[in-house]
This record gives structure tokens, C-alpha cells and sequence, in this order.
């Protein structure tokens, strides 16, 4: 009972006293937060961190709660350290982005195990192809588990996975060839896509910007990268923010896409 008390007392204090006698700073202050909330859920959003929302807002009703029933005044202070905490952990710890975005994956359409070995054999014609022709390539085979940022960067193909298509899009003159195309299951997603770019200085220098962007991507999302070097045709797979191998052949490419498309693989291989 005495809580209760304490509590109506608080808030007859805000609603008579407080806001009548500081109206406007009260209203400047829900402004601001109103725009710092908004941005922020914007941005966990984008980066595919949605589950975070419902935390805040759990975390912002507590502290008004917690607030009500002490003299602390200082709410404002906290709410805005708290969301910069949040921000800071989220967007800039790779980790905790790659969990948060591998949370977030989706199984796309069911592949049956002919549909399977008929997608690695093309994409290995095509990167081969491309590699001994010395055609720039940087092929990402997600999960549905990247930033809607780098999506929406390119162009949504949502087409069928041949050899043609993917050198079609490499092709050099083509509008595409400089981004970066996404593979998810059976469909070749999107192109032209742009990359976070390593910045790692311990690159050989026949590593381009390719090599970077495959580095990139593969430190904040659990994908597989996979890059043909316009100088040399060299072929490279990359994981975890690392070169996996170099001088990649049609071993090394079946390996790496049997590994991709086997773990997530729902029919035929496992009834």
C-alpha cells in the first residue's frame, strides 16, 4: 500500500506539477526521443535486428516504472546511454551481428537432390568459365541472413541458376558485373549489390576490392563468398572474414557449395 502511495504521488506530481509548471521542456524532450526511438528501431531493422525492439520498449516501461517509485530524475540521461549501448553492441560487434542475422535465416524453397547437384554443377561451369577468361566475379551464397542494406543495393533477379545467367551478369560491359551477386537456394537473388569492405592491410596486392568486399560481407553474416580475380582469374573462397583457399579448383568449389546447399537441405536426403 505504501508503494501504490508513493506511486500516485509521483505521478500526480508529474501531471499537476510538472507539467504544468515545464510544459514546454517536456514536450521538447518527447520530441527528441521520438526521433531518437524512431531512427533507432530503423536501424535495427535495416540490419535485420528487429527482435531487439520489443527489449527496449520492455526496458523503457521498466526504468518509467522504476523511476515513478524513486526521486531519480535523470531518466532521460539513462534511456539515451542505454539505446548508444545497444547501437554500439549491435552494429559494430561482428559476432553479435552475424548471431543476430543467422537468427533471422529462413529455409527458401525446398531443393531435392537432383535440383542440388544441378545448381553446383552450373555455378562451376560458370566460375570456371569466368576464370579462365579472366572475368571479374564475386558470388555470395546466403541464407536470407544478409542486410536488407546490401539487398537493396542491386537489383532483385529472382532467376533460375545457370551458367549462362551468372556470366551473363559478370560479363564486363554488362550494368551488374561490379557488384556482387547473391545466391539463395535455387535462385539466383539479386546482383550488382554493394559490400562492407574489409580494410585489412595484409592483403596480397592481386587482392582487390573484390577480395575486401568478400571479406566484408563474410565477417558480419555467415555466407560464403566466392571471388574470381579480374587480374589473374585466380579463384578464392572465403569464410569467417578469412581466405579459405586460394587457387580454388572444381574440388574445392564442390566442396564449398556441398557444404552450403547440403546443411540446409529438407528433402529428398533427409526423409
Amino acid at each position: 500500500m505504501e508503494n501504490c502511495r508513493i506511486f500516485w504521488q509521483h505521478l500526480k506530481e508529474l501531471f499537476v506539477s510538472g507539467i504544468a509548471e515545464n510544459y514546454v521542456g517536456l514536450i521538447v524532450q518527447l520530441v527528441l526521443l521520438s526521433i531518437a526511438y524512431y531512427y533507432v528501431f530503423k536501424v535495427l531493422k535495416d540490419n535485420k535486428a528487429s527482435k531487439f525492439i520489443p527489449v527496449i520498449i520492455f526496458t523503457v516501461l521498466l526504468c518509467g516504472i522504476s523511476f515513478a517509485f524513486s526521486e531519480f530524475d535523470s531518466y532521460l540521461l539513462l534511456l539515451i546511454v542505454e539505446m548508444i549501448v545497444l547501437l554500439i553492441f549491435t552494429m559494430f560487434h561482428s559476432e553479435i551481428k552475424r548471431s543476430l542475422l543467422d537468427s533471422n535465416s529462413k529455409h527458401g524453397e525446398l531443393l531435392n537432390i537432383s535440383g542440388v547437384q544441378l545448381n553446383i554443377t552450373e555455378i562451376i561451369r560458370a566460375v570456371q568459365n569466368m576464370s579462365k577468361k579472366d572475368i571479374g566475379a564475386l558470388i555470395v551464397l546466403s541464407n536470407d541472413n544478409l542486410p536488407e542494406g546490401i539487398i537493396q543495393s542491386g537489383t532483385v533477379v529472382n532467376a533460375d541458376i545457370t551458367s549462362q545467367m551468372i556470366e551473363a551478369v559478370f560479363y564486363p560491359k554488362a550494368p551488374l558485373h561490379d557488384g556482387a551477386m547473391i545466391i539463395e537456394g535455387n535462385k539466383i537473388y539479386a546482383a550488382g549489390c554493394f559490400l562492407p569492405v574489409a580494410q585489412s592491410e595484409n592483403l596480397p596486392k592481386d587482392m582487390g576490392s573484390r577480395h575486401r568486399a568478400a571479406l566484408g560481407v563474410t565477417s558480419v553474416a555467415s555466407v560464403t563468398a566466392i571471388v574470381v580475380s579480374e587480374e589473374t582469374g585466380i579463384i578464392s573462397i572465403v569464410r569467417n572474414g578469412t581466405v579459405k583457399k586460394r587457387y580454388a579448383d572444381a574440388s574445392d568449389l564442390k566442396n564449398a557449395l556441398s557444404d552450403y546447399y547440403w546443411s540446409d537441405l529438407t528433402a529428398e536426403g533427409k526423409k
